[in-house]
């Protein structure tokens, strides 16, 4: 267990063990997957298969992002969908997402005797471009739509695909992340498996430039990896807090 969150490979318990007044039902073992070669001899060695297996699942994810992530980007009209329409700018972009972070969640949340009092995990969006969420078939997941908490209703063999805060502050706005928390179950336990995607630990998420006119102004600050971990290090994360201080007035 470990408060460092630069470190590798780290369990623990609620969302931020160290700064939460109220600890959430949960525990999680979260693992850093990029570069893999790098990271894989941190990562735990029993069971013996472990390691292949979560491998396996971090390349094919990282695999599914950049696709969406290409149609994205099309959506915005940053990047061709043909040879002929591509620039080496747009290869750039797309390079940049290639090398990107990745961070897998493993959550478990056990059944709980009193679920009324607790949550598995409180309102808040992710932080990252995108999150990819394999869930098993006990409900818990919610996303806060028109001012009310809707359940995401488990399918067998898909993803729930959420949109985070860098996208929303690359998309200047275009794109909104979402705004999720998890309940818990009196007599179930819920596993589910989180892949957060992004641009490089390093590198700076500010609005496109392309997106950015005398229409659309510039609404969102630069920011970085090491901006968020400064702030959830300060205070007890709350809903779109950290989004909500990079909003320009």
């Amino acid at each position: 267990m470990s408060s460092d969150m630069t470190s590798p490979v780290r369990y623990g318990t609620s969302l931020n063990q160290r700064k939460d007044s109220v600890f959430c039902w949960r525990d999680f073992l979260k693992l850093v997957c990029h570069p893999l070669s790098d990271v894989l001899p941190h990562w735990p060695s029993c069971p013996m298969d472990f390691r292949e297996v979560a491998a396996t699942y971090a390349r094919e994810t990282k695999w599914l992002f950049i696709r969406i992530t290409e149609a994205i980007l099309e959506s915005l009209g940053l990047w061709g969908a043909t040879t002929e329409e591509k620039t080496e700018e747009d290869d750039e972009i797309l390079k940049q997402f290639h090398d990107g972070s990745q961070l897998m969640v493993v959550n478990c949340f056990p059944p709980c005797p009193e679920p009324d009092l607790t949550l598995g995990m409180p309102p808040h969006s992710d932080y990252g471009f995108l999150t990819l969420l394999l869930q098993d078939e006990v409900e818990g997941l919610q996303i806060q739509y028109k001012g009310k908490w809707i359940t995401v209703e488990p399918m067998p063999n898909s993803f729930v695909v959420n949109v985070g805060d860098h996208l929303e502050i690359f998309s200047n706005g275009r794109y909104k992340s979402v705004l999720h928390r998890v309940f818990v179950n009196p007599a179930k336990p819920r596993l589910s498996v989180a892949s957060l995607h992004s641009l490089p630990f390093n590198c700076m998420v500010g609005p496109s430039p392309k997106l950015i006119d005398q229409v659309n102004p510039r609404r969102y600050k630069d920011t970085d990896f090491a901006t968020f971990l400064e702030y959830i290090s300060s205070c007890e994360p709350k809903k779109k807090n950290f989004l909500e201080s990079r909003k320009l007035t």
